[in-house]
């Protein structure tokens, strides 16, 4: 991506709305607590770093998050930035921070690729996460198990999470497009005692079956007690199931109509996200409770001016943190609006009408998305007026200078585009957008309070204004509270803190602009990222290896159209020649096994793969000589020649 020329704002704030914003009263609100004189966001971020007690403390007291047990002190501060202690001896929990909303007003509504909704209240909310939590309880679920959901992005997602965390339980969830290795590799993992699922889901049109997956994952993860399964595309699955399987309604048909909420510590597990496992079985990331709501609250409030009258809709499935993020709007008292299905079906223009004709006021989609529907040439303010539309929300890669453009000359020209940048590692940002600051080409907007997020060279020196490491100086609380059977957090250290030490180390290539926003370049690591969707080389290569006609494999991320495709390089049995044959063969491997968006869009036939004296394969070398990049430290390869032939491939140019 190349550095934008931005000498003025494509957006301003209307001055005469900027009074009203959730960002400016906290700004009010610090003032008149600690008598200062804050005037601007840097003078206000800069108070979030320096005054970490003081800051998070007026986060819960703005924000009105709910204690059980108040802390007895905001910060303890410890050698490494991973002990870090927040909010010592404090108690709360994130389900009755989401359920103390409990009105007639419409807390969710979903809509399926067919154009059919369906909406609870916050009422009715509240009633089904007790009537699951009955159920959960009969079923001995207790503090500290996991409740794993195989699910689409429904409302009984939210419920099941909701009833989880609730018992200070831990929610872990994928989407229902993942193979059953993959979902075996990370539920498997965590010892899930309850599986949810759906009978299948819709995609482009078409119904697919989950239950054949579903039986095989149930019969692997021994520690799976019960498999609750919503009927949601209506496909015959009983004949095929044993008394281990219930069907949603019955888990529902008790008299429990009180939630109870089990206090829990700060740092008590709430969510696992999973790494994208570029090097074995992914990553299984814990993030904790009071620091996800905080976190949350913070960017959504502050960061994003989500209020009670607002209604939010992030186009996300529950494999992506986006939809973590996105449940905690309803601590706000807003609603929330769901789509599963295709962002394409049966057009282009299906997104752009469900922001409109549901009176959005908060939008949030993918760059990807963006630029797909610019080249589909979609004109959205044709017969549309988005009177609603205040935000949008573009994550998962880069946003381009062109894309600005034309979301306000073609779209809405009074709407604050926040592009936001964070990842699962954190669960939410480390830069995002802010409403009362102008929008600039190709940049995120600011960097989040509480953060001191920086740019370093490969010294570990702060550069301004120049491209370098994504890295964070302070501990702070979305930070992960531990890694899933990392005992002495050494796969932790080594995720985050190995380039520099005690410093989070984000693997992102970026820069901070003379307007103190932020331009990311892609990923420094080895984890591919098309769409925004973090792939795991490792959960491809599992595949591949599979095939007896290919010896050997090496998967990069090729910056292609705005994006990043996967490309794989294979080197074959013999003598034998990749033909359409083959290559439909290794695709449709790829596919059954994983995702869609795990198969390469270039499959190259290649005599050698690259790798380290011990036997290592070099994805980043490989990926630096496709793109024409300097390699570094050929001496520790045992056969650094190889990397000849992936240099100036034709195959690549197209």
């Amino acid at each position: 991506m190349s550095s934008p020329s931005n000498d003025s704002a494509i957006w301003q704030p209307n001055p005469d709305d900027l009074a009203n914003l959730n960002i400016t009263a906290f700004q009010k609100h610090l003032n008149d607590t600690f008598n200062l004189t804050l005037n601007d966001y840097q003078q206000l971020h800069a108070f979030s770093i320096n005054q970490t007690e003081k800051f998070w403390q007026a986060i819960v007291d703005f924000c009105q998050i709910d204690f059980i047990q108040a802390a007895t002190s905001v910060v303890k501060y410890h050698q490494h930035m991973i002990d870090t202690e927040w909010f010592i001896g404090g108690r709360l929990n994130y389900a009755q921070n989401i359920l103390k909303h409990r009105n007639d007003k419409t807390a969710i509504t979903f809509e399926n690729e067919a154009g059919q909704q369906q909406s609870i209240t916050y009422k009715q909310l509240y009633l089904k996460v007790a009537q699951l939590q009955g159920f959960f309880k009969n079923e001995g679920i207790v503090k500290g198990d996991v409740v794993a959901g195989f699910l689409p992005n429904i409302i009984e997602t939210v419920i099941a999470m909701l009833a989880t965390t609730s018992l200070g339980a831990i929610w872990t969830s994928t989407s229902p497009d993942f193979g059953f290795e993959g979902v075996i590799d990370r539920f498997g993992q965590v010892g899930a005692k309850i599986l949810l699922t759906t009978d299948g889901y819709f995609y482009n049109g078409k119904t697919h079956d989950c239950m054949k997956k579903v039986k095989i994952i149930s019969q692997h993860i021994d520690s799976i007690q019960k498999t609750i399964v919503i009927p949601f595309a209506d496909l015959a699955w009983k004949s095929e199931t044993n008394k281990h399987f219930v069907v949603w309604q019955d888990c529902l048909d008790n008299d429990n109509t009180q939630v109870h909420f089990e206090a829990v510590e700060f740092k008590h597990p709430l969510y696992i996200l999973y790494s994208s496992g570029t090097t074995g079985k992914p990553k299984c990331i814990v993030h904790g409770t009071g620091g996800i709501l905080l976190q949350h609250k913070k960017e959504l409030v502050l960061h994003s001016n989500v209020s009670a009258d607002d209604k939010l809709f992030y186009f996300t499935t529950c494999g992506w943190m986006m939809w973590n993020w996105m449940v905690s709007t309803l601590s706000t008292g807003a609603s929330l609006f769901l789509y599963d299905g295709s962002p394409f079906y049966p057009d282009g223009n299906r997104l752009l009408d469900m922001v409109n004709n549901n009176n959005i006021s908060h939008f949030g989609t993918s760059a990807k998305w963006i630029s797909a529907i610019e080249k589909a040439n979609i004109i959205p303010k044709n017969q549309r007026q988005f009177n609603h539309l205040s935000t949008i929300f573009s994550t998962g890669s880069p946003l381009m200078p062109e894309n600005y453009d034309y979301v306000y000359e073609q779209w809405k020209t009074d709407v604050c585009l926040s592009s936001i940048s964070g990842g699962t590692d954190i669960c939410s940002c480390f830069a995002l957008g802010n409403p009362a600051l102008p929008v600039y080409k190709g940049e995120l907007q600011c960097l989040g309070l509480g953060l001191d997020v920086a740019i370093l060279d490969d010294d570990g020196e702060r550069i301004l204004n120049e491209t370098g490491e994504l890295s964070c100086l302070n501990a702070f609380v979305a930070m992960p509270v531990m890694f899933w059977n990392d005992p002495d957090n050494k796969r932790y250290k080594s995720a985050y803190f190995e380039k520099f030490d005690n410093i989070w180390c984000h693997g992102d290539l970026a820069k901070i602009t003379p307007h103190h926003g932020l331009t990311i370049y892609g990923r420094s690591d080895a984890t591919l990222n098309p769409g925004g969707v973090r792939i795991g080389t490792a959960e491809i290569y599992r595949q591949v290896d599979n095939l007896v006609e290919v010896l050997e494999s090496i998967a990069v991320g090729q910056d292609w159209d705005n994006d990043v495709r996967v490309v794989l390089f294979v080197v074959l049995l013999n003598n034998l020649q990749l033909d359409e044959a083959l290559i439909k063969k290794i695709k449709t491997t790829i596919r059954s096994n994983t995702t869609p968006r795990h198969v390469p869009a270039k499959i190259i036939q290649v005599t050698a793969i690259p790798k380290t004296i011990s036997g290592k394969i070099v994805e980043i070398a490989v990926r630096n000589v496709i793109h024409n990049r300097a390699v570094t430290n050929t001496d520790a390869l045992a056969n650094p020649q190889a990397l000849e032939q992936y240099r100036n491939l034709p195959e690549l140019q197209s």
